[in-house]
């Protein structure tokens, strides 16, 4: 455990606080206080990647709790502004859903003994869902131009979301191909190995018998006839 998986897990702890204070709207200041913790929080994920890369603490564990830490506080964001009916469900199912067919590729990769890397686009759109719950939040007291900039910004996150889970996908299905491939090839190397193994050993014990032949004969050429 170190300082960066600490962050990471005080993230995923920091959620329910998070949704708490969004679903309970009769807070003093609760668009303040709602925007600021949940971007707080969000804000955590780009200062334990940084001390991790800085002080050389990449570990296993911080690379499986990190997305998981991110889907959680999005997912939770997202779906406490729909019930409060500040954003279309609609467009939060795309969201959540792409967040779990990305997921399952990249188990389905890691089984298959390969890694699905973290697009462009996939952090541009990670940044781009704070700026967005941010901005619904505060647009609901302000309404105006930040109501309307957080609209835009939610409906980039959805574009980027479909933009960049066919991006994984077409990724996936690369790295699969050439998984296959590389196993098949594999297996026929160990195939024709066998099989040219299993010829010598033949052509072996063919010639020990040829061997034997040659010795008998020689020993009844050299028999003295009565």
């Amino acid at each position: 455990m170190n300082l960066p998986n600490s962050l990471t897990l005080a993230r995923i702890f920091l959620v329910p606080i998070v949704v708490a204070v969004l679903l309970t709207k009769e807070i003093r200041n609760w668009t303040f206080w709602g925007a600021s913790l949940f971007l707080v929080t969000a804000l955590t994920d780009l200062l334990d990647g940084y001390l991790a890369r800085r002080r050389k603490q990449v570990t296993t564990l911080g690379r499986l709790l990190d997305p998981i830490a991110d889907k959680l506080l999005i997912s939770s964001a997202l779906i406490s502004l729909v019930q409060l009916r500040m954003v279309p469900a609609w467009m939060v199912v795309i969201i959540i859903g792409r967040e779990f067919a990305v997921s399952g590729l990249r188990s389905i990769a890691a089984h298959e003994g390969f890694s699905i890397n973290v697009s462009t686009l996939g952090k541009g759109k990670m940044v781009t869902q704070v700026a967005a719950v941010v901005g619904i939040i505060l647009g609901h007291k302000y309404g105006g131009w930040v109501q309307n900039t957080a609209t835009v910004l939610l409906w980039a996150v959805v574009i980027l979301a479909l933009v960049s889970m066919v991006q994984y996908f077409r990724e996936f299905w690369a790295k699969l191909d050439s998984s296959i491939k590389n196993r098949e090839t594999q297996r026929l190397r160990v195939s024709e190995r066998r099989q040219r193994l299993v010829a010598e050993r033949r052509e072996l014990r063919r010639l020990r018998k040829l061997e034997r032949i040659r010795k008998q004969q020689e020993e009844l050429n050299t028999t003295p006839s009565l």
